[in-house]
């Protein structure tokens, strides 16, 4: 089973329609003993880091994520991604610290937020197609870059340190390529084909 952790900033129900069309069991939760037992987490998130990171510990969730770390895949998805962090300028504020790096503000010649399709540059096979972004901070870490995207900068697009994986476009609003993406990091990820 999936726990897809709700923590009231999320595109849930987008999450949960792509899994539930992916074959996937998953669930909509808050509940620390679901998501202990389940197998795989997903942490989304739509909106500004501070938010995320204080419903995150006014409801004890960013604790449950820390005691699971090590024996979950867990899948950070756009601002999911970037709470994942151990800091963001957005808020001046701490993240979960699962992944080293930090999140600061998109600095391109182009409009921000960072809004509609954009091409991915990877050496992975599977990746270099168009997904969609919505963001105006994205991340900069020295952790394996699984894939980018230029927009008047690299973005980050996806990262991936072990079990721990974070996707900063939305899979579940790219079409069918974003549903192959999601379900490849749920089964094995991206780093060891």
């Amino acid at each position: 089973m999936i726990a897809i952790i709700d923590y009231g900033l999320g595109n849930i129900k987008n999450i949960e329609r792509a899994l539930l069309n992916l074959g996937y069991d998953a669930v909509l939760t808050s509940d620390e003993k679901m998501i202990k037992s389940s197998t795989h987490v997903i942490l989304p998130g739509v909106g500004h880091f501070k938010d995320a990171m204080l419903q995150l510990q006014k409801s004890g969730l960013d604790r449950v994520i820390h005691d699971i770390k090590d024996s979950h895949r867990i899948i950070g998805i756009c601002l999911g991604m970037q709470v994942l962090f151990e800091f963001s300028e957005e808020g001046s504020t701490k993240g979960l610290g699962l992944l080293e790096g930090k999140v600061v503000p998109i600095s391109s010649p182009y409009p921000v937020p960072h809004l509609g399709w954009n091409t991915l540059q990877s050496t992975h096979p599977l990746l270099n197609k168009d997904v969609y972004f919505i963001h105006s901070y994205h991340v900069t870490t020295d952790l394996p870059i699984v894939a980018t995207a230029d927009y008047g900068q690299s973005i980050t697009a996806i990262v991936q340190k072990e079990n721990i994986i974070g996707i900063q476009f939305h899979p579940e609003k790219s079409g069918d390529f974003g549903l192959k993406i999601l379900d490849k990091a749920l089964k094995e990820g991206f780093l060891h084909d």
